[in-house]
């Protein structure tokens, strides 16, 4: 198992309704990533299909299932690199169902596959939840634990990642433009720095740029370090589409959780003494003065 691994998160910017440029502009970028070097390359959310469907019959004509040449596409260029890589995609499930999806794909085809249990806002509308754990995959060059976009404002699911092994989070996401703290800061840094931090993992995050039917992305990928720093990202400019972001994750540095000469991240925990079942609270309703804060 590799320890330094090279990490490119490819800022892509698909549309609704032109599946087959989708499709070439996902290889395209995967292929461009692994001839650099690229030994990880991580994609948007639904990278295949585009985000904003306006019918569940739209969302099923870009559905794709995990066993079709999409993401065999996908494969083919990892081979050429040994590389693996993490994306989105619209899946039709075996149940006839569509699940909003994440696959880990190298060389020879897809290693697992994810399906988002945390839906945002529509999604719901055109998206079963995946009924299965976030899955930690051991690889060549580490363990990557995934997750998609709204999973990260669950820090059960990204500590769960964490103490299931996982050495760096791949999370596609698609993050709408809008909502940030009064600095120029984009919240999915303060989101990746934070899960990255507190879980002592590398967190890769990949979002989309460009607009899409009225709806502008943040464009905020960034790649972060177990002790909370920043090692690429976010794009200078706002919803840019086509960025490259790249970083060098020695992963040896997430295999130990110390926080100091005494204390230890992990070791320190007092799983006994916390709550065993918390009462849900009660769903509240949104002003439309104060978008809600993630997608």
């Amino acid at each position: 198992m590799e320890s330094s691994i090279e990490v490119v998160c490819c800022q892509l910017a698909p549309v609704v309704g032109q599946f087959e440029a989708n499709i070439e502009l996902v290889r395209d970028g995967i292929a461009a990533a692994v001839r650099d070097g690229a030994q990880l390359v991580v994609l948007p959310e639904l990278a295949t299909s585009g985000y904003v469907f306006r019918s569940e019959e739209e969302a099923r004509a870009a559905a794709v299932s995990v066993n079709g040449p999409e993401l065999t596409g996908w494969a083919a260029e990892a081979a050429r690199g040994s590389a693996l890589v993490v994306g989105g995609f619209c899946e039709l499930g075996e149940d006839g169902r569509l699940y909003n999806s994440c696959a880990l794909v190298d060389g020879e085809g897809v290693r697992a596959v994810y399906r988002k249990i945390h839906l945002w806002d529509e999604e719901s509308t055109w998206f079963v939840p995946g009924s299965e754990c976030a899955p930690v995959v051991e690889t060549d060059l580490g363990r990557i634990g995934l997750a998609v976009c709204y999973d990260i404002e669950f820090p059960e699911l990204t500590r769960g990642l964490a103490l299931n092994g996982a050495e760096l989070l791949a999370m596609p996401t698609n993050w709408p433009r809008g909502w940030a703290w009064d600095s120029d800061v984009p919240i999915l840094t303060t989101l990746a720095r934070s899960t990255a931090y507190l879980n002592r993992v590398y967190v890769a995050l990949c979002d989309r740029g460009g607009s899409e039917r009225g709806l502008d992305f943040e464009g905020g990928s960034v790649i972060t370090s177990p002790d909370g720093r920043v090692l690429a990202g976010p794009p200078s400019l706002p919803g840019v589409a086509g960025a490259v972001l790249r970083a060098t994750c020695d992963l040896t540095t997430a295999r130990t959780k110390g926080t100091g000469t005494r204390n230890d991240a992990f070791a320190d925990r007092r799983p006994e003494l916390y709550p065993a079942d918390l009462v849900s609270p009660p769903r509240s309703s949104a002003s439309p003065s104060q978008p809600a804060p993630a997608p």
